[in-house]
């Protein structure tokens, strides 16, 4: 069987049971050679690779236009919309002594979220929400947005992208008080398909002193 043939018939199965949100584990499908190649070498291939896409799809490579765009995409995947998938670039994270006793929530909205659908490789464009209660420790603001970057740069699936924010939140912090809430726009859905333009997907993921309905009313009412 052809591969084109045998992947129309995993779609289809795949796609016959729903939406195909499926994800059996938090952590993003990595092979154990993963990182095997260099940077360099990775570039190069993807390169190669998105310019045979290209002449199947008949554009002239010979255009001053097109003639970089193999490059410049592998760059791209690499080093910017992908570079969450490797550990190596995890964000450096300094916590402080939480000096002025503060014990109710601290809450950091409207974070920009630009993460990847893994299913057609399309944007997955919208806002997390987080909120934490120090247990002696708190952090950066602005680590948290490099927190929620890290987990977005990556092709993804929200429902695991939002648990992922929740668990690399809880290790910084050194507490399982945490809630997450991520509202965004799926392109695969708003430029194919169904085409809405209109609809956003939300996922909460939350632990500790979040599990308490009140606490998490109290979170979200702060979201309005």
């Amino acid at each position: 069987m052809k591969k084109y043939e045998l992947a129309q018939e995993i779609l289809e199965e795949i796609e016959s049971k729903g939406d195909a949100h499926i994800t059996h584990s938090i952590d993003t499908p990595m092979r154990d050679d993963a990182f095997d190649l260099s940077e360099d070498e990775k570039l190069e291939i993807i390169s190669e690779k998105f310019e045979e896409i290209m002449e199947t799809l008949g554009l002239d490579l010979t255009d001053d236009s097109l003639k970089g765009t193999p490059y410049r995409v592998a760059k791209m995947f690499v080093k910017e919309i992908f570079y969450g998938l490797d550990p190596a670039n995890k964000p450096k994270i300094s916590v402080f002594d939480n000096k002025y006793q503060y014990n109710k929530f601290i809450i950091e909205k409207d974070i920009s979220v630009k993460s990847t659908c893994e299913h057609h490789f399309l944007p997955i464009i919208g806002k997390a929400h987080v909120a934490y209660i120090s247990k002696g420790k708190v952090i950066g603001l602005s680590k948290i947005n490099r927190i929620v970057d890290y987990c977005a740069r990556r092709p993804q699936v929200q429902e695991r992208m939002t648990r992922q924010i929740l668990e690399e939140l809880k290790e910084a912090l050194n507490t399982e008080d945490v809630i997450v809430v991520v509202d965004a726009k799926h392109f695969c859905v708003t430029t194919r398909g169904i085409q809405d333009d209109n609809s956003s997907t939300i996922t909460m993921d939350y632990s500790g002193a979040f599990n308490s309905v009140s606490n998490r009313k109290e979170f979200m009412d702060a979201l309005k």
